[in-house]
């Protein structure tokens, strides 16, 4: 019995990535039970959710994500509780982007309301699993290769210059070339518009029983892939305030899953928030920059909590310059 108890203290205290193997434990605890409680309690039942529903769901998630961001603090001390409520911020921001690109592939596969909260739950579920595969290789080569680090503030850097200057281009989904190489590789039952992924009906050609996939299926295959695209953005910000992975990791991830709860509120005002993508800009040209500014100022790393006022007040700035912008606009649907 003393064997099996100092085995499994060693286990718990053993190190994971810089931090104890209970408190990675713990968090991915929380993350499961967080989306139990959401499918099997909140969304036992397809229905459609709407804004005001939408809204209060965000606010309990945001509320989540800063709560264990005070524990980050506490725990882990003030530099890593800035860290974490910066990157947690700025995922926040990066991901209503994402939101935009969203609506418009359930636009694209004419997705019911009513299944879309289905596709975001795999969709965000599928997205946890990526961002801890990239967030691991990227965190592992800076630990290794420091110099990676400069090279991650350039890429921030020409991104954020192309975000300033690249204008309102419409994404083409019909021309999306994995869109394509799946219709042409797989049987697609474009009229069925079931919660199901997947059904069997008669083949075409042969007659014979065949395993069709849904549009509801390449809607969720797509959303994957956008989060991938969206994912060469974030992980390199995020590893550009902190190389912590635990830091990295946890607000990255707090950040997504409030996500799909803020959808529904966001694809209802989408057109509000206009000018965000200029303060993305210039928060992903900030957060590349300073990696330069803190060698030429000498200075070790550039402030934490500097560079966390700065961030909010470029992310204030856009969503306030936007909100002033469309005041005249129609208001959004009523909340149900």
């Amino acid at each position: 019995m003393t064997t099996s108890v100092a085995y499994l203290d060693a286990f718990v205290f053993a190190d994971w990535l810089g931090k104890p193997a209970w408190m990675w434990l713990a968090f991915l605890a929380l993350v499961v039970a967080l989306l139990a409680f959401d499918l099997g309690v909140l969304h036992r039942k397809q229905r459609e959710i709407g804004v005001r529903e939408s809204l209060v769901l965000s606010t309990i998630y945001i509320g989540l994500g800063l709560a264990f961001g005070a524990w980050v603090w506490w725990h882990l001390g003030a530099e890593s509780g800035i860290a974490y409520v910066t990157g947690f911020a700025v995922e926040k921001a990066l991901a209503m982007d994402n939101v935009f690109v969203i609506a418009m592939i359930f636009t694209y596969f004419a997705v019911p309301r009513v299944h879309q909260h289905r596709v975001l739950f795999w969709g965000i579920l599928g997205a946890i699993v990526l961002r801890a595969i990239m967030i691991g290789l990227g965190a592992a080569l800076v630990a290794q290769f420091s110099w990676v680090l400069y090279i991650f503030a350039v890429f921030l850097i020409v991104t954020g210059i192309k975000m300033l200057f690249a204008g309102d281009k419409p994404h083409d989904i019909a021309s999306n070339p994995v869109l394509r190489f799946l219709r042409r590789r797989l049987n697609v039952a474009d009229d069925e518009h079931s919660e199901r992924f997947f059904v069997r009906r008669p083949h075409p050609v042969t007659g014979r029983p065949a395993l069709f996939v849904t549009p509801l299926f390449l809607a969720l295959l797509l959303i994957e892939i956008a989060d991938v695209i969206f994912a060469v953005d974030s992980v390199p910000a995020i590893l550009a305030i902190t190389s912590d992975p635990f830091i990295v990791f946890t607000s990255n991830i707090f950040a997504i899953l409030g996500l799909r709860a803020l959808y529904f509120a966001l694809a209802a005002m989408v057109e509000r928030f206009h000018y965000l993508k200029y303060a993305l800009a210039a928060v992903l040209i900030f957060i590349g920059a300073k990696i330069f500014m803190a060698d030429l100022l000498g200075l070790e790393k550039f402030p934490a909590a500097l560079s966390l006022g700065i961030t909010f007040g470029l992310l204030a700035g856009g969503v306030g310059w936007s909100l002033w912008r469309t005041r005249g606009q129609a208001e959004v649907q009523s909340p149900k």
